[in-house]
């Protein structure tokens, strides 16, 4: 007998029937969503907004298997948790490279949207490299390289898997932007570095320098000294923090960061994890048609940095 299915959805229903059993609801408080298993000792990763403030919840399976979860950590600034799960959970899902990842390929969210438990959607990346932004108290920052994808997502999504045609999660859906727009946190170095100081510390510690930027182009003259085209402009130093202790003011043109060149936001916040904390950074700036090198120790940011 022929196969009723075309190529196409036979890569859905393959990514599907692989990723179904390892997406749970999510109930926390009042808040509800997904979550997607991905160690083989019932750790669960999610969205921080669906958890909430909550420690607790409950997490139900598409096999029927339902139990208790505790929160393990979590980091409203990347809206990712960590929770386990206190019942067996299903073999884990696979996570991939969203790296690896370019507009137009083929991608599948599973997930609990508005109640239906087990729902599957496909769709293609539709943009990369786009900002979310994200808040902690006062404390804010970008989630950066979101993946935009027109894979259909309702709330209760949030929280569950984006995949790629061999079932690897390559994001975790957060967000509905509007019709026909989803975005999820990408699962790359980052991502994966954030996952581990969740299930280690339960939170993830990040570096204060006290700088607003915003990209700018390079000068014709640096174009061709550095073979680059963009950096940061310095918008406003905070008065009392690191950047401003290391002298550098509004209207530098930051070139480089700890020798890692900078073109843009992204650059630098990679920058400002917990390695970072306490040590000498080395920046360079462009200042007055001249070459500024400074050295800037950043401190951790609390929930009343900026």
């Amino acid at each position: 007998m022929a196969d009723p299915l075309d190529a196409y959805s036979r890569v859905v229903s393959s990514v599907a029937s692989g990723l179904l059993p390892t997406v749970a609801g999510v109930r926390a408080g009042r808040g509800s969503g997904s979550a997607v298993v991905f160690t083989a000792d019932g750790f669960l990763l999610t969205n921080a907004h669906v958890v909430g403030s909550s420690r607790s919840g409950t997490v139900a399976f598409a096999d029927g298997t339902s139990g208790d979860f505790t929160v393990v950590g979590r980091d409203p600034l990347s809206d990712l948790a960590v929770i386990r799960a206190r019942t067996a959970t299903p073999e884990p899902a696979e996570l991939g490279d969203s790296d690896e990842l370019v507009v137009g390929q083929l991608v599948v969210a599973v997930g609990n949207p508005l109640g239906l438990a087990g729902s599957v959607t496909a769709g293609v990346v539709s943009g990369l490299g786009r900002s979310l932004p994200a808040r902690s108290g006062s404390a804010s920052r970008l989630i950066e390289d979101v993946i935009q994808t027109d894979a259909a997502l309702n709330p209760g999504n949030s929280g569950g898997a984006l995949a790629d045609s061999r079932a690897r999660v390559v994001g975790i859906n957060t967000a509905v932007a509007g019709v026909g727009v989803g975005l999820a946190v990408p699962m790359n170095a980052t991502t994966r570095s954030i996952i581990a100081a969740l299930i280690r510390d339960g939170r993830v510690r990040r570096a204060f320098l006290g700088l607003v930027t915003s990209p700018a182009p390079l000068p014709e003259h640096l174009r061709r000294r550095t073979g680059r085209s963009g950096a940061l402009r310095v918008v406003e130093v905070v008065p009392g923090s690191p950047a401003h202790r290391a002298g550098l003011r509004a209207g530098d043109l930051v070139l480089s960061a700890g020798q890692s060149p900078v073109a843009d936001a992204q650059s630098l916040q990679r920058l400002m994890f917990a390695d970072a904390i306490g040590r000498p950074l080395p920046i360079t700036v462009h200042r007055n048609g001249a070459l500024v090198d400074v050295i800037a120790e950043p401190v951790e940011l609390t929930g009343s940095g900026v």
